[in-house]
């Protein structure tokens, strides 16, 4: 899987854009900082500088760098080759979101907060909907998409539950904009629950879609007799 600029540009301006945020309002920043907010979006847990500046950042870059190298270390890293767009689209998704979360952060400390319980829901919502729209194109691999001991056995099952997953997931995408719309701390744990939900059916369906595949492998050493 080949990584170019024209790939990795915004990721690159998201991931500056946030280290320089930090390096700007470091003297400016209060000595608490809001990290955590509630299902009413109050923050409920408060940081110093170092956490409150550069832990997302950071953990931007980290993450970053982690997804670079996963298709090196997966031994299926010849299947990244097709899903390349929604690999590098999945990166972009995880990048933005932690981009907009530092810049509800420096929001707070400037004075200017948003409200966390609509807006949060809103982008969380609109990235389920793209990644669940990416969902069936995925391939099989061992750190990418909903890795089951069903899916990662039987091709078949992998794809199957993909494209059922991919609709589970646009469907909580736009529950989650629901929640977001409705500014009620009953329809965030309503949300919460149909998340659970939703990842137990899409488990059970791909343990269903494995059981029908006449070509499904058992993981190695996992036959009698083996060793």
């Amino acid at each position: 899987m080949k990584i170019s600029w024209r790939t990795e540009w915004v990721h690159w301006l998201l991931i500056a854009g946030m280290w320089i945020l930090a390096a700007l309002s470091w003297s400016s920043a209060p000595a608490r900082i809001p990290v955590h907010w509630g299902l009413n979006g109050q923050a409920n847990r408060y940081g110093g500088k170092v956490e409150g500046l550069l832990l997302l950042p950071a953990l931007a870059l980290g993450l970053y760098v982690l997804m670079i190298a996963l298709p090196r270390w997966d031994p299926g890293r010849a299947n990244y080759r097709a899903f390349a767009g929604s690999y590098t689209l999945i990166r972009l998704l995880l990048t933005t979101l932690l981009a907009v979360i530092y810049g509800i952060v420096q929001l707070q400390i400037h004075g200017s907060p948003l409200a966390t319980n609509t807006v949060i829901p809103l982008v969380v919502g609109g990235l389920f909907i793209i990644l669940g729209n990416q969902m069936g194109k995925l391939r099989p691999n061992w750190f990418v998409g909903i890795r089951t001991p069903w899916t990662l056995s039987s091709k078949m099952a992998w794809v199957k539950t993909h494209r059922f997953g991919g609709w589970v997931f646009m469907g909580m995408g736009v529950a989650q904009i629901a929640v977001g719309l409705l500014h009620a701390v009953w329809a965030t744990k309503a949300m919460l629950g149909l998340i659970i939900l939703g990842t137990l059916v899409i488990c059970a369906y791909s343990y269903l879609a494995w059981r029908k595949d006449p070509a499904k492998v058992p993981p190695a050493g996992t036959l009698p007799g083996e060793e």
